[in-house]
């Protein structure tokens, strides 16, 4: 039915049916890897070994020709599919799927084009926003001096602070006086990529806020929350007006120190490398994102990740960056266990002391005064997204 919300877009087609064959060709050069590896090893430098190497290249190369056959057919006519359709109304579900895709290889659908990537912009329920002055007085009436900025997480989106299409941020904005917008992002590109466009992108909306702006407020969740710090850092490195507007920077779960999750997912990709039958395979675990990547230790900028590959075991090579100096900081962790002692258990991604910004060095250490930091047991890392408990909180560090 028309104007009816659908859960997949033409340019969603041809996007996805491009990716579908990108994937075909890296299962095919995986296949032909391990062929020749068993090859290699049952006849080593071996005539016979040649002779099967060759004919099974060209095999291997006729396959591949197919597929890019097929591929030019569906990009042609998906092509001509997209353009006719236009815009059409989005929905939660079709918003979540790009969300989790952008996470996982956003980085890779940025760099072939793929309409699949999302761009980086200001949304309010759902709708980007046109940030030209006039633009935004029309679409925000009530704008006040005082703004909140949401920014989700790896693999999410803005959609997702609310639930049951209830919106606990939006409300608590409002009740105190701020006016919310919210960031929606690739996760996939690097954090420090993010933050040069974040920084530019906040530069933009000072300058075009319908009234003076006199302060902002950051809540970011997870990985938000290491792009806000590198928005930051990259903002006052550039002159920026925003940052001195920029009174708190409140974290939610945010790996400040890295995940022991992606830790793990890199020791996995090593060992697969280590053998010549598994190295092929090992190529599916370099799939992930470098938005993925950065979570191994937090990193935030530019030199955190340059000059090293992403896969390498370089360690912790993360320059020393404190919190910002003039901004209240607040930090919040969540332990899925009950309180034992002093001891309490992650979130399920995110250890406690990452969340808080302990370090076994102390130069590392985020200086969060105790009174700026707070455990919410019994929950996921979820859960802080809309646990009535964690916007009490919220409240209190809003008006403080």
């Amino acid at each position: 039915m028309r104007g009816k919300p659908v859960h997949i877009h033409g340019a969603d087609l041809l996007g996805g049916s491009r990716l579908s064959l990108e994937a075909t060709s890296g299962v095919i050069d995986i296949v032909e890897a391990i062929h020749h590896a068993i090859l290699g090893n049952i006849l080593p430098g071996t005539p016979a070994n040649w002779g099967l190497a060759g004919w099974t290249a060209g095999i291997y190369s006729a396959v591949r020709g197919v597929s890019r056959a097929v591929g030019d057919g569906l990009e042609a006519a998906l092509s001509r599919y997209a353009s006719q359709i236009g815009e059409m109304k989005s929905t939660p579900q079709r918003e979540a799927a790009i969300a989790v895709l952008n996470g996982v290889v956003g980085d890779h659908l940025a760099a072939t084009g793929n309409p699949l990537a999302i761009p980086m912009r200001l949304r309010r329920s759902g709708r980007a926003l046109d940030l030209r002055k006039n633009h935004l007085a029309a679409a925000i009436p009530a704008a006040g001096g005082k703004a909140l900025l949401f920014v989700h997480g790896l693999c999410m989106n803005d959609l997702q602070w609310a639930r049951h299409g209830r919106n606990p941020g939006s409300a608590l904005a409002t009740e105190l006086g701020w006016t919310p917008v919210y960031l929606h992002y690739n996760t996939g590109l690097h954090i420090s990529t993010n933050g040069h466009a974040l920084a530019d992108l906040l530069e933009t909306l000072a300058g075009e806020w319908p009234v003076p702006l006199r302060e902002l407020a950051v809540i970011g969740h997870s990985g938000g929350g290491l792009l806000a710090r590198s928005a930051h850092y990259y903002g006052a490195a550039a002159g920026h007006t925003w940052p001195k507007s920029l009174r708190r920077l409140i974290f939610l779960g945010t790996p400040h120190h890295g995940s022991a999750l992606e830790r793990v997912g890199n020791y996995v990709t090593q060992l697969l490398d280590s053998t010549p039958y598994s190295s092929p395979i090992g190529r599916v675990s370099r799939i992930r994102s470098s938005g993925v990547t950065d979570m191994r230790y937090g990193n935030i900028t530019d030199a955190d990740w340059e000059g090293a590959g992403r896969f390498e075991n370089t360690g912790d090579r993360r320059q020393v960056l404190p919190l910002p100096e003039g901004v209240r900081c607040f930090a919040i962790a969540a332990g899925k266990g009950p309180r034992s002692g002093k001891a309490v258990s992650g979130d399920g991604l995110v250890s406690v002391d990452s969340a808080l910004g302990r370090h076994a060095d102390p130069a590392r250490s985020l200086s969060f005064p105790p009174s700026h930091q707070w455990v919410a047991h019994g929950m996921t890392h979820f859960d802080l997204l809309r646990r009535s408990a964690v916007y009490s909180k919220l409240r209190e560090w809003l008006t403080c």
